[in-house]
């Protein structure tokens, strides 16, 4: 699992690729936090379009974030969820709480950032 964060004027957008589940949630989490502390976001947008496995510990740690942020007035979207990621929201429920789109362009063009 590998995650990459940086800036799109006030959001932060994580990129997430590989597998998200119990082994790699904690390592993602802390780079993720560090990130968050580093400089408060306005939003935070979870590029999900090279994940390709998330189990209930992904479920957690995204929902983790999102009410993280929206403690803080902060808002979350998540871009780019498919197959079995995206089959996993779905059955969750999550798609009713946090946001969605297919892209990350699109996600940047909702919040007013560059595609």
């Amino acid at each position: 699992m590998g995650i990459t964060v940086s800036y799109q004027g006030s959001w932060l957008v994580a990129k997430l690729t590989g597998e998200l589940d119990v082994a790699t949630v904690p390592a993602v989490r802390a780079k993720l936090e560090q990130a968050l502390v580093d400089k408060i976001p306005a939003g935070l947008i979870l590029d999900l379009t090279d994940v390709t496995f998330m189990d209930s510990s992904g479920l957690g740690f995204l929902l983790g974030r999102y009410q993280r942020l929206a403690e803080s007035g902060g808002a979350t979207m998540i871009a780019g969820a498919q197959g079995q990621v995206r089959r996993v929201f779905e059955l969750s429920g999550l798609t009713k709480i946090i946001p969605q789109v297919q892209t990350l362009a699109e996600a940047l063009k909702a919040v007013g950032g560059e595609s």
